[in-house]
Formats: structure tokens, C-alpha cells, sequence
């Protein structure tokens, strides 16, 4: 394939990292927020985003609107005129409850002409899936991931996928090793193949500066939370979801919670004042870099300490967080392992990075060989890289960690909490603030018949199985 220099990229991404968004309106501007729901989305999209930003390549977000209602034909289109290549980085996207949107991506797919790669999709993880063999999942999901995978293979040599659950995946599926790479996450590429990791304290103190990330799903981390507040007085708790984004602007509690888990206003870690989340992903490596040791269930957020040079251990729970760090030989445990009081300090103890760095270097250069063979230029080619990327990022104002609302700030969070409720509409509007770069165009009246025609094609496959 051609390469893509001096060209125009769309990447699937929320927004760019040059994007400068407050708080709220990273919450707000869409029901699943800027990010989709996990702010960890965007440490793997801004490091494509850097990756691919070589001199004269523009980089532009796509703002999820591929997977979204409202794809019509001259959307299609002027990705068609002003594109050239269409970069899809996904995290777990063959999944059930992701279905719908990836239905809908396969959709704007087929409608276009241009290249299409896709970087880094995985197969669902979820409570249980340990236990399970990957295959082992409903029919209606392999119809999906076979017409997914169909349509991008038409526009690209092959399909990058995040580990080898997902390699045996697409293999029963019939697709064999021709066509599919094993390329794990690109956010560990985001600055090339010399990323080492040593351990900054001979051992953890109860002073240590620490950084906890947690699932808030995964039963054993509400005791653990607890049990971490009060032994480290330094460790800060870095959330990645929507729940905890909306306790820390409106002071609203989840509808129904878990009392031990840092999600409510109670938990110490909000009323200590030490849970810190990021709508960046510069942000928050900063931060990282500023910690000793990470750990947690979060994969993205033990990545991200990774990318900062801070030593990172992660507690699996499912078979999406060790297929990566299988990979990318990131220390991990599984959370089934794990002794009944959990301790940072002897989880550091047993952390063992020789592995991740005696082979970052040959994943890298895996991962270029991918994006070769996919006719894409990178920022770590010969004569190709752009330090001006990172002087521009580095100027930006971008906004700082997002805290709780003070205690002697009570009425102000009153306030807040009644305006946010009297305002369901703002939550639940379905168009951004900040302008999309590639909007959805209005189809005219014939488009639209056709638009509903084959929605319903789509409804009636899915009732016939």
C-alpha cells in the first residue's frame, strides 16, 4: 500500500489532544462523555494521534460520529474528498455490549474507498471470562466481528489486534495469521522503542507516593481502597469513569453504589481530598511521573504510569487486562491470587521489569513493521519526526486535575447539584459543544428513505440470526 505522507488522516478518537475542553464539558457535551465513558480511551488514541503526526500529515478526530446515528452518504462522501487514510484504534471493541456501535463503524466503513487500518482491537474481557475459553461467545457477536473484520481487510493488508486471546479469536473465525498482527497497545509506542522502566525506591514507605486505579466493579478493590487510605498518606486515587467525573463537578453520588468503593462522597479518598482524574492524557502522565509506583485494575491507567517511566503492576481480572499485559510482559497478579489484605508495598516488592524491558524494543519494531505494511508513515522513520508536536502540546493550557468541590464550599456544591438535576436536557443531548471537524451532514429527503431502508435490513438480519 502507498504511504500516507504529506496527507490527511482521520483517526477514531473523541477529540484531539490539542483539543482544549473543560471538565464539565468533557462530562457533559455527550451522554458517554468526550472519551466514551473511560477516559483511558484517550491514552491509546492521543499516542496514535502523536505516532502518526509526521511532518505535513494532518491528524484530524473523527469524534466517534463513524459509530453513531446520523452517517449518511455526503458524510461519506467528504471522508471519501479530503481523506486518505481512516486509523481505527480500539481497545475491547468485540464485544456485546459495543455491538450496535460497531455495526455502525462497519457501516461508515463500507461506505468508503479510502484505506482503512485498524490498531490494537481486542475480544471482551468481563467477570468470568478467566474461566472461559475465548471462543466462547454468542453467535451474534461473530456475525458482527466477521463483517467488522470483512470490511476493514478489504481496505488494508491486515488487522492489528491487542494480544493472543484475540489472535485465537479471529483464527476461528478463519482468519489466519496472513491477516491479522499481534501488535498490543499502541499507547507503549507513543515515544518509540527505548521505554524502560527501573524502580525509582529500593522499597515502598508509608509516605511513598502512590497512585491506586481501580475497577469499580471488582468486589475485592472496595476493601482494599480503604485499607490503602488509611495505611498511605501520599497515595492518590486516579478514576477513569463518567460516575466519579460527576461526583467531583456536581457532587452527585451514582444512584447505587458500593459504600467501600471510592465512587461516593463518603469514601475517604474524596473527603481526604485525594482522588485526582484527568481529561487528558498529557495531564495525567505528568502526574504519573511524579508517583513511585502505580497498580491497580485499570489497564490504561497502569499504562499510563508505564509512558511516564513510573513502575506499574497490574490486578487482573479478566482475560482483555492479561492479554495485554501478557504482551507487553507488564508485572501483573490476578486479582484471584492475590492474598486476603492486599499491600502496595509487597505487590512493588515482587515487581519485575527486566522482561518489559528487554522487550519493548522488539515489540516496537513489530509494531512499525505493521504500520509498513499498512502503508502508513510514522514519527519514528527516518526524517520524519516532528518535535514541534510536543513543543505545541507542551504550550497548551490544558485544564489541571479535576478535585473534589471543597467541604466549606458545601452550598456552592448544593447549588451545583440542583442545577445539574434541573438540567436533564444538557446531559442528554447527542451533538458536541466544540465543533467536530468532520460533521454529519444532513442527508437530503431520497438519502434519508434509503438511510431508514437499510436500518431496517439491519434490524431484520438481526431477527432472522
Amino acid at each position: 500500500m502507498s504511504p500516507t505522507s504529506g496527507s490527511r488522516i482521520l483517526l477514531r478518537a473523541g477529540k484531539s489532544p490539542f483539543d482544549v475542553i473543560d471538565p464539565v464539558s468533557s462530562l457533559e457535551d455527550y451522554p458517554s462523555g468526550v472519551f466514551g465513558k473511560n477516559v483511558g480511551n484517550l491514552v491509546f488514541s492521543d499516542s496514535m494521534h502523536r505516532i502518526l503526526s509526521t511532518p505535513g500529515t494532518e491528524v484530524l478526530p473523527n469524534t466517534f460520529l463513524g459509530e453513531r446515528t446520523g452517517v449518511t452518504q455526503p458524510y461519506l462522501d467528504r471522508i471519501n474528498g479530503e481523506f486518505d487514510h481512516f486509523v481505527i484504534p480500539l481497545a475491547n471493541a468485540f464485544r456485546v455490549s459495543f455491538l450496535q456501535n460497531l455495526d455502525l463503524l462497519t457501516d461508515t466503513i463500507l461506505g468508503l474507498r479510502i484505506p482503512v487500518t485498524v490498531v490494537g482491537v481486542g475480544v471482551s474481557g468481563g467477570g468470568g471470562s478467566l474461566d472461559k475459553q475465548v471462543t466462547d461467545v454468542p453467535d451474534e457477536l461473530k456475525r458482527g466481528v466477521k463483517r467488522f473484520v470483512d470490511a476493514v481487510l478489504d481496505r488494508s493488508a491486515t488487522i492489528g489486534v491487542r494480544g493472543e486471546n484475540t489472535r485465537v479469536f479471529l483464527d476461528s473465525l478463519g482468519y489466519g495469521d496472513s491477516v491479522v498482527d499481534v501488535i498490543g497497545c499502541p499507547s507503549l509506542y507513543r515515544w518509540g522503542g527505548d521505554l524502560r522502566i527501573e524502580k525509582k525506591v529500593e522499597k515502598l514507605s508509608q509516605s511513598s507516593a502512590i497512585s491506586m486505579n481501580i475497577s469499580p466493579y471488582v468486589p475485592r478493590m472496595g476493601q482494599a481502597s480503604l485499607f490503602h487510605a488509611k495505611k498511605y498518606a501520599n497515595l492518590i486515587y486516579i478514576p477513569q469513569d463518567l460516575e466519579t467525573l460527576r461526583l467531583l463537578t456536581w457532587g452527585t453520588n451514582p444512584a447505587t453504589f458500593n459504600p467501600k468503593m471510592p465512587t461516593n462522597d463518603a469514601h475517604p479518598f474524596y473527603t481526604d481530598d485525594r482522588i485526582r482524574f484527568f481529561v487528558d492524557s498529557r495531564t495525567w502522565i505528568d502526574e504519573l511521573r511524579e508517583r513511585e509506583f502505580s497498580f491497580g485494575t485499570r489497564i490504561h491507567g497502569n499504562i499510563a504510569a508505564l509512558m511516564a517511566g513510573t513502575p506499574a503492576h497490574v490486578l487482573v481480572h479478566d482475560t482483555r487486562t492479561q492479554e495485554l499485559a501478557d504482551f507487553h510482559e507488564i508485572p501483573y497478579t490476578l486479582v484471584s491470587d492475590l492474598p486476603e489484605r492486599i499491600d502496595a508495598a509487597r505487590i512493588y516488592e515482587a515487581s519485575d521489569y527486566s522482561r518489559f524491558n528487554a522487550g519493548h524494543r522488539a515489540r516496537f519494531e513489530n509494531f512499525t513493521a505493521f504500520l509498513a505494511k499498512n502503508g502508513i508513515e510514522h514519527v519514528f522513520e527516518e526524517g520524519r519526526a516532528n518535535p514541534e508536536y510536543d513543543e505545541a502540546l507542551a504550550a497548551l493550557p490544558l485544564p489541571g486535575a479535576v478535585r473534589r468541590i471543597p467541604a466549606e464550599q458545601q452550598g456552592v456544591a448544593d447549588r451545583l447539584r440542583w442545577m445539574h438535576d434541573q438540567l436533564p436536557a444538557n446531559r442528554d443531548r447527542e451533538n458536541y459543544r466544540f465543533t467536530a471537524p468532520v460533521p454529519h451532514v444532513r442527508p437530503s429527503a431520497p438519502q434519508r428513505v434509503g438511510l431508514v431502508s437499510r436500518a431496517a435490513s439491519r434490524v431484520m438480519r438481526g431477527i432472522r440470526g
